[in-house]
C-alpha cells in the first residue's frame, strides 16, 4: 500500500481503499442525473475537477469562464492564501451550470458575480453527496467527498494526464504528493496481468489456455505509463 512521503494514503488501515473505482465513477454519475439540478450539478463538478467541499463550495459566478471551459478554483488547504487554480471543466458541464445559474447574466453584475453558486453550509453539501453515495451503491471509505478528489487523481494518471498538470489541477504544493495517484493499477497494466496469468502451466506441466498479449496501442501506453511514472518517482525521490 503506497503511501506518499507527505503522509497521504490512498487506503485505510485495513487494506481497504479510499478512492472510487472506474466502475463506481461511472454509478456516482449515473446516480446524480435524477436529482434535483442543484444537487446533480455540485455532485458532478466535485466528481470533474478534483475539487475539495469546500472550494466547490466557494465557487462564484465569477470564477467560470464560460467560453474556455475552465473554473478557477481558490486551492483552501495550503497555507499561502489567495492561491487559485484553473481547472478544466467539461463543455456540457459548463453550459448546465450557466443554464441552472445564470452565470453570464450574473457575471454583468459585480454583487452578483461574487455570490456562491451553491448557498449551502459544508454540512449540509456533505449530507447530498452522501445521498448521491447511497443511491449508486457505494460504501465504506470512499463514499465521501474526499473519495472523489482521489478517483479524479486516480482517473487522470489512468488517463496518462501529464503529471504537472494532475498536480496542477488538484492544487497539490509538490508533486511528491501527486505520485501518489501514479501506483494505482490501471487497466493496461491489468491487461499484462491477465496474459502473464494466460501463460501459466498446471501442476502437471500442461500449458494453460492463453490470453492475448497486449498489442498495439494498449502496450505503447503501458510502456509510456511505465516510463512516465518511473520519472515522477525519480523526481520526487530527490
Amino acid at each position: 500500500m503506497q503511501q506518499a512521503p507527505t503522509g497521504i494514503s490512498l487506503y485505510g488501515p485495513t487494506g481497504s481503499r479510499k478512492y472510487l473505482n472506474a466502475a463506481e465513477r461511472r454509478r456516482f454519475a449515473k446516480a446524480a442525473r435524477p436529482a434535483v439540478t442543484e444537487v446533480r450539478l455540485f455532485c458532478l463538478t466535485l466528481l470533474l475537477s478534483g475539487g475539495r467541499l469546500s472550494e466547490i463550495l466557494a465557487l462564484t459566478p465569477a470564477a467560470i469562464d464560460l467560453d474556455s471551459c475552465v473554473a478557477t478554483i481558490r486551492t483552501l488547504k495550503r497555507r499561502k492564501l489567495g492561491l487559485m487554480r484553473q481547472v478544466p471543466l467539461p463543455r456540457s458541464l459548463i453550459r448546465a451550470l450557466d443554464r441552472a445559474f445564470s452565470i453570464r447574466r450574473r457575471q454583468r453584475d459585480p454583487l452578483e458575480a461574487a455570490s456562491r453558486l451553491w448557498c449551502w453550509s459544508r454540512t449540509t453539501a456533505w449530507r447530498r453527496v452522501k445521498e448521491i453515495m447511497s443511491a449508486a451503491n457505494i460504501v465504506g471509505l470512499p463514499a465521501t467527498p474526499k473519495g472523489l478528489r482521489h478517483s479524479f487523481g486516480v482517473h487522470a494518471f489512468q488517463s496518462s494526464v501529464p503529471p504537472h498538470l494532475v498536480q496542477r489541477w488538484l492544487g497539490h504544493a509538490s508533486l511528491r504528493t501527486t505520485a501518489v495517484y501514479a501506483d494505482v493499477v490501471g487497466p493496461e497494466e491489468r491487461a499484462f496481468a491477465v496474459w502473464m496469468w494466460g501463460r501459466q502451466t498446471d501442476e502437471h506441466g500442461t500449458a494453460l489456455p492463453a490470453q492475448s498479449r497486449p498489442a498495439g496501442e494498449a502496450a505503447k501506453r503501458v510502456r509510456s505509463g511505465q516510463h512516465r511514472h518511473a520519472h515522477v518517482r525519480e523526481r520526487t525521490s530527490r
